[in-house]
């Protein structure tokens, strides 16, 4: 008998994850379930019936079970104080994590509430107002509420993602010098925050229009926190104004849209004066990290866009943030 290849990374039988899911969660015979994206992790669409939920099957050698543990009791920890976001559901069991066993080895899954509402980057003012108000919910439930996982800091924001994107791309190129040069200065940055001032606790890190749903414009859902850990609150507030940017070429819309924003965030908590002076920088800092995740994560998707053109329109956005906030690196 011929040994079967190694795999680093296979895609689950959707019909066969259905039957699963339906025996574990007690599901009823019309159980579907479809393959939604296969990115960072593998997510599904399952059906039942009226009622839809995701699973998500993280990719292999990604996140630990006990990461993924604290992933969850946060969302817990948000849905008991009634925050508006996708929560775990647990199984017949009264387990939340799946384990499966796939040809590169064991592999997590976790069934979660669908969020209602759609998914869009064109969305107005008064959206852009709400989904402040809610970010500001959420943050008034993780502050001080400490994850055992990563806390976002200047070494693996910064110092650590540089070295790993220049072994990536294995050339001293005009962007990575760039990049070099801006974490040395955000790290200055960094270590002079005035600590006191600025609110502390868990954090989403990926909040933006991709891990949003909007329904009948008045009620907003927050998704995807995986990759959520410990760190200063406005990283998420700056990472979504960053996003606006970035998706908003026109720059009236996007000041009417971040103003919005912010005044919808301050109607449920203050933003210190701290806060707000280090807002420019944060996004940048975190910028810096998601291209180095993209870098680690090049044999588990399909990074075929991860190449030199790619690197230039990602520091091109950031340059693109840099002009606008009218920032002068030294």
């Amino acid at each position: 008998m011929t040994e079967k290849f190694p795999v680093i990374n296979s895609t689950l039988s959707p019909n066969e994850l259905g039957k699963l899911i339906q025996q574990k969660y007690g599901l009823s015979g019309k159980t579907e379930c479809s393959i939604f994206r296969l990115a960072m992790n593998h997510l599904y669409i399952v059906s039942d019936g009226e009622n839809r939920y995701v699973f998500r099957v993280y990719t292999n050698n990604w996140r630990t079970k006990s990461e993924i543990q604290e992933e969850l009791r946060l969302l817990l920890h948000l849905k008991d104080t009634d925050r508006q976001v996708a929560f775990p559901i647990a199984d017949q069991s009264n387990q939340y994590i799946q384990e499966i066993e796939a040809p590169e080895g064991t592999r997590f899954g976790v069934l979660f509430s669908y969020a209602k509402g759609t998914k869009t980057a064109k969305f107005s003012s008064q959206t852009s107002f709400l989904i402040g108000q809610a970010l500001a919910k959420v943050h008034q439930s993780t502050e001080n509420f400490e994850l055992k996982r990563m806390s976002y800091n200047t070494q693996n924001l910064l110092d650590n993602s540089v070295f790993r994107i220049k072994k990536f791309f294995n050339k001293n190129i005009s962007e990575i010098e760039f990049l070099e040069k801006l974490s040395a200065f955000l790290t200055l940055k960094i270590q002079n925050i005035d600590k006191p001032e600025m609110r502390y606790g868990s954090v989403h890190l990926d909040v933006w229009f991709d891990n949003l749903h909007i329904d009948d414009e008045k009620e907003i859902t927050f998704f995807d926190f995986d990759f959520c850990g410990n760190g200063y609150l406005c990283f998420d507030i700056s990472y979504f104004l960053f996003q606006l940017l970035a998706t908003n070429l026109n720059e009236a819309e996007y000041q009417e849209k971040a103003e919005s924003f912010l005044k919808g965030y301050e109607t449920v908590t203050v933003i210190s004066a701290e806060e707000k002076r280090f807002l420019p920088y944060a996004c940048l800092a975190i910028m810096t990290y998601y291209i180095s995740v993209q870098c680690d994560r090049f044999d588990y998707w399909t990074n075929i866009f991860l190449n030199g053109d790619h690197l230039k329109r990602m520091v091109g956005n950031l340059k693109r943030w840099i002009s606008y906030n009218k920032i002068e690196i030294e």
